[in-house]
């Protein structure tokens, strides 16, 4: 674990295990190329982050990329969020591109370059997966969150994932039915540490609401300048307010309009409302009348 550019940089034991068996199976080149790749990978990650004005706290690397704790999570816009979920993979992309020109043009070790080219695409494809806490599973939610409220799409990407990692597991295990095949262990073990985080991200989903919610007034005015104006959500006098903040949706702020079941207009309530009596109240279930009155 080292501070560098003010980011904590840790390896992932399951890093340290991949190395451990690279160097007993003496493929200590393939070990240096790999890091390097995913470091960069990683880099990009970082570099957009903090051109958008994220604060990144920790990057943990992996074998097939790397996982960034940030202090902005859940609280940034869509549109940043996938800028900075794309800006790994074109790392790959361009170093593929070189390897593959390098290697063709002036004849620089061509063996060596496909490797590269092969490497590179490998990781770049691997990642966009639509897996948590690959990129492809954090466009993934991108992509759920312009659809759905950001409790519904962080619940449905982290099912999504544990479904797709399990789709992974089957499809390394059923290696020995085809002609020559077997077990593909890299594979298993990667899939059954994404199906873990998933199920751990399942069971932590109160806390990840939570602290999309603390970020929701610290980034209020970071959502309006992106759009035209506050989102309305229509509810009943007797709706809980922890519903109704779970109907909140990333990229919008939001007015609460309390009606009848006749349509008659009881009040309006803006959503940062909600959330301090949420955060002071002993009840999160308490009516959504009771602000009002």
């Amino acid at each position: 674990m080292i501070k560098w550019g003010g980011i904590v940089w840790s390896v992932h034991p399951l890093f340290v295990i991949v190395m451990l068996l690279s160097v007993a199976a003496g493929r200590f080149a393939e070990l240096i190329t790999l890091f390097a790749l995913v470091f960069v990978h990683e880099l990009g990650h970082v570099a957009a982050a903090r051109a958008l004005g994220w604060t990144i706290r920790e990057v943990k690397l992996l074998p097939f990329g790397g996982v960034a704790e940030v202090e902005e999570a859940g609280g940034m816009p869509t549109k940043e969020e996938v800028i900075v979920a794309i800006a790994g993979p074109l790392q790959n992309a361009w170093m593929a591109a070189v390897a593959w020109v390098l290697g063709h043009s002036i004849g620089w070790g061509l063996p060596w370059s496909e490797e590269l080219v092969k490497a590179n695409l490998l990781i770049m494809m691997f990642n966009l997966i639509p897996i948590s806490p690959l990129d492809g599973g954090k466009l993934l939610q991108c992509l759920l969150g312009r659809l759905l409220s950001y409790h519904q799409s962080l619940l449905w990407s982290i099912r999504l994932s544990i479904a797709m990692s399990v789709m992974l597991a089957a499809a390394a295990l059923v290696g020995p039915l085809w002609p020559g095949g077997g077990i593909q262990l890299n594979v298993l073990t990667i899939a059954l540490f994404l199906l873990a985080t998933n199920w751990t991200q399942l069971r932590h989903l109160p806390f990840l609401f939570i602290r999309f919610l603390v970020n929701r007034e610290r980034f209020a005015a970071r959502r309006l300048s992106q759009e035209s104006g506050p989102s309305p959500i229509i509810v009943r006098p007797e709706a809980a307010v922890q519903s109704i903040l779970r109907r909140l949706r990333r990229d919008y702020v939001h007015l609460v309009y309390v009606t009848t079941p006749r349509g008659e207009l009881l009040g309006v309530l803006p959503e940062n409302v909600l959330l301090y009596h949420f955060f002071i109240s002993p009840s999160p279930n308490q009516p959504v009348i009771e602000l009002i009155v």
